[in-house]
């Protein structure tokens, strides 16, 4: 191997296949102009779409298609700014109506100041959601039985947060993380709490599928230059993953050896 991450290294959710293993949002930047250069620059194949805080419809306004082409990047739907589980349904119903998109990421928030995923809300919806045949791909706690169950009820990703909704605290539990991500067989991202490109490459170090983030580009002093940075970030947290580190011990262990020494 050269070095450099093989052609088929992709992953799959719902049947579709991807080779980029960044997902990025498209909110929080200063316009759409913005939106679009830092997606480009992100080398990101799919992208969320708060469908309650994004332009898709109306042709008088600025609209993120004309920016984000939607044939070139696969969107996904989110259920951003829903507190309930009849707001995230009702939300995702009108995103297929609108858009016909079927693969959709849900997120119920409990209240400010903490946006904590609320569990129970959340599995209203998708038994809803999966009932009506969506593909739901999820955003959760990071509690193994509460994302052992969303798997169980046919959720095909599931998507624990690293730290709170825009905190960019990085990965606070990562043996949490790590426990989760042994137990369940579908898709597993850190979803939320990335601040800069070393917290994405210490998710894909530990072996996450992929990484989504949106607040450490959009709200970076540079977001395009951060968009580049969080591509190579994953790149190499995937690339030492499958190199397999060295193991950690106690003491030193010299790299040139002790004996046989020129005297």
């Amino acid at each position: 191997m050269d070095g450099s991450i093989a052609s088929d290294d992709t992953w799959t959710v719902a049947g579709r296949s991807f080779r980029s293993r960044l997902i990025v949002g498209t909110g929080r930047y200063k316009d759409l102009e913005e939106t679009g250069a830092a997606i480009a620059a992100s080398g990101a194949e799919i992208v969320t779409v708060a469908v309650r805080r994004v332009n898709l419809s109306d042709p008088k306004a600025p609209m993120l298609q004309d920016y984000v082409d939607p044939k070139k990047f696969t969107y996904l739907p989110n259920t951003a700014g829903c507190f309930t589980a009849n707001e995230a349904v009702r939300t995702l119903r009108l995103a297929r109506e609108a858009g016909g998109w079927n693969l959709v990421k849900l997120e119920v928030l409990g209240p400010p100041p903490l946006l904590y995923p609320d569990m129970q809300g959340t599995f209203e919806a998708a038994a809803a959601l999966i009932k009506d045949g969506f593909e739901v791909m999820v955003y959760c706690a990071d509690d193994p039985l509460a994302a052992k169950r969303l798997e169980d009820m046919g959720c095909v990703a599931i998507m624990p947060l690293g730290a709170p909704i825009g905190s960019g605290l990085g990965l606070q539990n990562p043996a949490m993380l790590t426990m989760i991500m042994q137990q369940v067989k579908v898709p597993f991202l850190v979803d939320a709490g990335v601040g800069t490109a070393s917290d994405a490459a210490i998710a894909m170090e530990l072996g996450c599928t992929a990484v989504l983030l949106n607040s450490a580009i959009a709200h970076a002093k540079n977001p395009v230059l951060m968009a580049q940075a969080m591509k190579h970030a994953v790149q190499a947290g995937r690339l030492a993953h499958l190199a397999g580190r060295m193991p950690r011990q106690m003491g030193a262990d010299p790299s040139s050896p002790l004996t046989g020494l020129i005297r």
